[in-house]
């Protein structure tokens, strides 16, 4: 008897990572709800002004909340936390001037090259460079919580804007569906990968690792499939859409900002797992 009670045990920890499916499938559809009833406020550029300042907002707090679990002094902290926080925000700051004025437009025909895909890929070969070749990021790493750069990706909900610009035909189905519902789903999928792995779960850090694949995935398809349905030489998909938001503001920061920092999140966090399972392996084998 004992021995079937305990093979049917219940997973405690399973109610709540489908609360939180559910929770994020909630805010998912209602972000992609409220800008089909409201179809006018997302080209004022104010919800991307709001998220794209909020999720900066996030990602500097959570890198000084995992400083602050270090044993560095106080000045070294806020030293570290500024070498990151100011070339991170005038990042930003570059590529948002650059959306407002048309830079990032598609040119059909045209000799120039195009900015886009630079801005997509420089800071990610650029930021994998430097920060995973970095002790202080490892250190940092090490010290701060799995589950943080998990669950900050919530945000990716935010991507199912795709699926509203599909609707009002700003947007090649052949690109809004995979790219909108594949964020949609990694941002779904982060609150219950994140608690998986707070809650120190067997199966946490497998959790983790797939969603990490899987967030990474959705990026390559969503990339591919935006460079055969934007206006170019190489446009396949969307010949009949009239009028695309390919590069134009406040759309185009997904691509030329949040994307390539997520990579980035997506690579520390793979970092950050791989770095756990390293000690905790050595940890096994000193004992």
């Amino acid at each position: 008897m004992s021995t079937v009670s305990t093979a049917f045990k219940p997973d405690p920890s399973q109610p709540a990572t489908i609360g939180l499916f559910l929770l994020g499938s909630a805010l998912a559809a209602a972000w992609v709800g409220v800008n089909l009833a409201l179809p006018g406020l997302a080209p004022t550029g104010i919800p991307s002004v709001v998220t794209r300042l909020g999720i900066h907002s996030a990602i500097l707090t959570g890198l000084w909340l995992g400083l602050s679990r270090t044993d560095y002094s106080a000045s070294k902290r806020l030293t570290i936390w500024l070498t990151v926080a100011i070339p991170f925000t005038v990042w930003l700051a570059v590529v948002w001037n650059l959306a407002l004025n048309g830079a990032f437009q598609p040119n059909p025909g045209g000799v120039r090259l195009p900015k886009l895909p630079i801005a997509i890929f420089a800071p990610v070969i650029i930021g994998l460079f430097v920060l995973l070749r970095s002790k202080t990021i490892a250190k940092l790493l090490d010290a701060m919580p799995a589950y943080w750069l998990v669950g900050l990706q919530t945000y990716r909900i935010f991507g199912g804007i795709f699926l509203v610009n599909w609707v009002h035909g700003t947007a090649a189905g052949a690109f809004a569906w995979p790219a909108g519902v594949g964020d949609m789903l990694t941002g779904i999928m982060a609150l219950p990968a994140a608690y998986l792995l707070a809650s120190g779960a067997e199966r946490g850090r497998s959790a983790a690792m797939a969603w990490n694949i899987f967030g990474l995935l959705d990026f390559a398809i969503a990339i591919t499939m935006g460079f055969l349905s934007n206006p170019g030489p190489f446009q396949i998909f969307g010949l009949d859409i009239p009028a695309s938001l390919a590069g134009t503001y406040p759309v185009v920061l997904i691509p030329a900002f949040a994307v390539p920092s997520s990579i980035l999140l997506h690579a520390l966090s793979i970092w950050q797992l791989r770095r756990l399972d390293n000690r905790q392996e050595s940890a096994s084998h000193a004992s």
